[in-house]
């Protein structure tokens, strides 16, 4: 069931990756449901999408 919540995110984060509001808002939501080995993963995970889309880079003080 956790690995479900962890691919589902990853999935409503992607899709919301073009507006960083909104993208900071939905991984606000992440942390909360997730597990500590599944945000460090997620942390990863998102440095590589910061990658495409810099923008985003402000939403990582959520992840500290």
């Amino acid at each position: 069931m956790a690995r479900a919540m962890f691919e589902y995110t990853k999935t409503v984060l992607k899709k919301v990756s073009f507006d960083s509001v909104l993208f900071c808002k939905e991984l606000q939501k992440a942390i909360k449901r997730l597990l500590p080995y599944e945000i460090e993963e997620l942390r990863i995970w998102i440095n590589n999408l910061i990658e495409e889309n810099p923008d985003l880079n402000q939403c990582l003080i959520y992840l500290k």
